[in-house]
């Protein structure tokens, strides 16, 4: 397989993975052609790398920059902008996770906590109901605040070298 070639199926596979992960196809493949490229690449590239158009790009980066995983960077004597992926994975991993909490994990503990705190007292099925919605409140709260040690740990001094002897 050539370079072109591997470098294509990359882009597309990453892409199909963030449609399964709650991103959309097009920023997922930004972001993977950042990721493996480089230098840092400019929305016209990008563009035309991937066949998307300029409002497409320029929302996806936005979007991407939002999470903190792409940056913007500029050239000296360019008006072009240019853009780079996060290339520490550690890094990638705690900012897409802390993105992630902050956007589906927190909302759904904020409905989880509303609904199971309904006053029950009327039928066997709402006490079942009151009953799943707070062990499944409980579940997801600790699975977040397992989330919230590990990208602690990440950014302590300790965390990062135990990870670094991880490797």
């Amino acid at each position: 397989m050539e370079f072109k070639e591997a470098k294509n199926k990359f882009v597309q596979t990453w892409g199909a993975l963030g449609s399964q992960w709650g991103i959309n196809k097009t920023m997922a493949q930004i972001h993977a052609l950042l990721m493996v490229s480089n230098e840092p690449v400019s929305m016209e590239d990008i563009m035309e790398e991937l066949q998307i158009s300029r409002g497409n790009t320029s929302m996806n980066l936005k979007a991407l920059m939002d999470w903190g995983i792409v940056y913007k960077e500029y050239k000296a004597g360019e008006r072009k902008e240019f853009f780079t992926a996060e290339k520490d994975l550690d890094e990638l991993a705690v900012k897409i996770s802390r993105e992630r909490s902050k956007r589906e994990i927190k909302p759904t503990l904020k409905i989880l906590k509303e609904v199971s705190s309904i006053n029950a007292n009327n039928s066997a099925e709402e006490k079942h109901f009151v009953d799943q919605t707070s062990k499944l409140y409980d579940f997801v709260l600790k699975a977040d605040n397992m989330l919230d040690k590990m990208t602690e740990f990440n950014d302590n001094w300790l965390g990062k070298l135990v990870m670094k002897m991880m490797k």
